[in-house]
């Protein structure tokens, strides 16, 4: 097909270019300014100023921001994080008593068992040096066994 020198022509595709779309001009009416008349007159006050002048104005009432949704003073996560750590240590006296009652089983059947080695050692002792005086024990005879095409003829 093609000569080992020569590498093959990359394939060519056809190049779109997009230009975007300019959107129509919109012009921006800025809303019209109307003058709101106050509901009721504000009071006028006058001071004397220490020098013997004269200045008069409106009061001007202060206005009181909005309350505020006040935060509590511990955090809910801080909350969420102590109630988790309560738990956690109430599981872990859960494990703590589950262990201690399992190392209490645990020393109790080892317990058991060396005495039950110990009885019963005491008692294979006793059988052993028992029957060294003949009287009781049990006798077997032992004879010359022949065993003749696999089969045991005694």
């Amino acid at each position: 097909m093609y000569s080992d020198s020569t590498p093959p022509a990359p394939a060519r595709r056809a190049v779109e270019v997009h230009q975007p779309t300019p959107l129509p001009p919109t012009v921006v009416h800025p809303a019209p300014v109307v003058p709101i008349q106050p509901d009721t007159v504000p009071t006028v006050a006058s001071i004397v100023l220490p020098d013997g002048r004269i200045v008069t104005g409106y009061t001007v009432h202060h206005v009181q921001p909005e309350a505020v949704a006040t935060r509590p003073a511990v955090s809910r996560t801080a909350v969420n994080v102590a109630l988790g750590g309560v738990g956690f240590l109430a599981v872990s006296g859960g494990l703590l008593l589950l262990s201690a009652f399992i190392a209490a089983l645990t020393a109790l059947v080892t317990q058991l068992v060396i005495l039950a080695a110990v009885i019963f050692g005491g008692w294979i002792a006793v059988q052993v040096f028992s029957a060294s005086d003949r009287r009781g024990g049990t006798t077997v005879n032992i004879r010359k066994a022949v065993i003749k095409r696999n089969h045991f003829h005694g």
